[in-house]
C-alpha cells in the first residue's frame, strides 16, 4: 500500500474519483454527503485533535493505524477504512466482474466468483454490530476474507487490505433501513474491480 501521509502535520478527507450521485442507486447521494461529508470527515478532525504532541505525529496513517490504540486507533482506523471504501467505487454495471490476476485468484480459491460473493455477503450479514467485511490478501498472494469490528483493519494482521464493505449502519441506513443484505449484495454493482486488482497487484 502506498502511505497515507498527512500534508503540513494534517490529514486530508480523500477525494472521490466520482460525482456525488454517480453510484445512485446504490448509494444515494444523500447517503454520500453525510457518510463522507460528515462522518468521514469528523474522524479527520478528530485525528487531526489527538496527533500533535504525540508520539505518532508524522506518521503516516497505515502506521498511526499499527502502532497506536484507543481514540488515535478508532479515528486513523475509520480514517483508513473509509479511504479504501470510498475510492474503490465507480457508476453502477450490470454485468461486473473481478479482472485480471485478482479475478484468476477468486476463482482458484473459491472455485468461482458466485462462490466468492456469497461467502462475502455472509461474513458481512453475521457480523455482529458496527463494523467491516474484507478482502485482503497476505505476502504469498493468498486471498482472506475477514470480518473486523469497529474500526478493525486487516492491516494490523500482516494483510493487505483490497476490498471492503461497511456495515456500519450509518452507511445504508438511508438508502436500506435494517436491510443488510440487500446492501452488500447491491454493492457489486458500483465495486471498480480496476482498482481493487490494482491494489492486489
Amino acid at each position: 500500500m502506498k502511505p497515507t501521509k498527512p500534508i503540513d502535520g494534517k490529514f486530508q478527507l480523500v477525494e472521490l474519483p466520482y460525482a456525488p450521485d454517480a453510484l445512485e442507486p446504490v448509494i444515494s447521494a444523500n447517503t454520500l454527503s453525510f457518510h463522507y461529508g460528515k462522518h468521514l470527515q469528523t474522524y479527520v478532525n478528530n485525528l487531526n485533535g489527538l496527533l500533535p504532541g504525540s508520539p505518532l505525529e508524522g506518521f503516516p496513517l497505515e502506521e498511526v493505524v499499527c502502532k497506536s490504540e484507543g481514540g488515535a486507533f478508532n479515528n486513523a482506523g475509520q480514517i483508513l477504512n473509509h479511504n479504501l471504501y470510498f475510492t474503490q467505487f465507480a457508476a453502477p454495471r450490470s454485468d461486473n466482474q473481478p479482472v485480471g490476476n485478482l479475478a484468476t485468484a477468486i476463482n482458484a480459491q473459491f472455485g468461482s466468483f458466485d462462490a466468492f460473493k456469497e461467502e462475502f455477503e455472509k461474513k458481512g450479514t453475521t457480523l455482529f454490530g458496527s463494523g467491516w467485511v474484507w478482502l485482503s490478501s497476505d505476502k504469498d498472494g493468498k486471498l482472506h476474507i475477514t470480518q473486523e469490528t469497529n474500526a478493525g483493519n486487516p492491516i494490523t494482521k500482516g494483510l493487505t487490505p483490497l476490498l471492503t464493505f461497511d456495515v456500519w449502519e450509518h452507511a445504508y441506513y438511508l438508502d436500506y433501513q435494517n436491510r443488510r443484505p440487500a446492501h452488500l449484495s447491491a454493492l457489486w454493482q458500483i465495486v471498480n474491480w480496476e482498482e481493487v486488482n490494482n491494489r492486489y497487484e
